[in-house]
């Protein structure tokens, strides 16, 4: 197998999913970049960069980490090894492995989490929710069902789409059908700013919003936050196969998981 350099590796990746679509307090792009030059033969896509995948990088001799959350979000004044979050950013350094973070921009782009999230709630239209000017990418989405259907009946197929047992509803005090549906993967409750739908579709809410959004007449649809999000990792691996060839093995991580559990 022949490697790829990591710059070319980048670049595709910036081409999928372009960094000025990204929020303007998100932190994305390469984040790591190795003191050693770096050829790519093999990636590891992940949600969530933690301690454990760092690890699974390590022992699958991963060239590149491509983390959807990027691990370097605040301002870092000193790594200390007795802190889990230090030790990952510094096992990744030592092991001249290359990560780089999309979130935001993944989220915005057309085809990216919030389309895929999208093709889970039903056969309706599809539009942008916040467009970014000049570009046809934006925040969240709105999907206008073309048959309405019940709250629950909406709940059953995201479960059935996302491999759930279980999500969280909040029927509307109207107790109305659902034709139209405001999605956002995580955390949404910023992109259904001055957004009116029949349900709200997101990770998660404050029980606030939630109360909010009721009152006024929306059910509200939380599956946790990562839940919204992971399932795309065997989609993007499949975008970066068809960008990259054959010359690069890309895995999506099997230690990576939501952290909330229910019994």
């Amino acid at each position: 197998m022949m490697t790829m350099k990591l710059e070319h590796v980048v670049s595709q990746l910036k081409t999928i999913a372009p960094l000025d679509l990204a929020e303007e307090w998100d932190n994305v792009g390469l984040l790591i970049n190795p003191l050693k030059p770096r050829n790519v033969k093999k990636i590891l896509l992940t949600i969530d960069l933690t301690e454990t995948v760092a690890d699974e990088a390590v022992a699958q001799k991963a060239d590149l980490v491509v983390t959807y959350h990027p691990i370097l979000f605040s301002p870092v004044n000193r790594l200390d090894v007795d802190n889990a979050y230090d030790r990952t950013v510094m096992k990744l350094v030592q092991k001249n492995i290359a990560v780089y973070s999309p979130h935001t921009a993944l989220d915005s782009v057309i085809g990216g989490v919030n389309d895929w999230l999208a093709d889970g709630v039903g056969e309706g239209d599809v539009s942008v929710l916040h467009p970014i000017p000049d570009t046809n990418a934006g925040q969240g989405r709105l999907v206008e069902l073309k048959r309405p259907v019940k709250l629950k009946t909406l709940a059953g197929r995201l479960k059935q789409y996302l491999g759930l047992k279980t999500v969280r509803l909040a029927e509307s005090v109207e107790g109305n059908s659902i034709r139209t549906v405001a999605l956002c993967a995580g955390a949404g409750t910023a992109a259904f700013s001055g957004v009116k739908a029949d349900c709200y579709l997101t990770g998660e809410m404050s029980h606030h919003n939630v109360l909010a959004a009721t009152q006024r007449g929306s059910h509200v649809i939380l599956c946790e936050h990562t839940n919204t999000e992971r399932g795309y990792l065997p989609v993007f691996a499949k975008i970066l196969h068809k960008a990259l060839g054959k010359d690069v093995d890309i895995a999506v991580s099997e230690i990576d998981s939501d952290p909330i559990k229910f019994n």
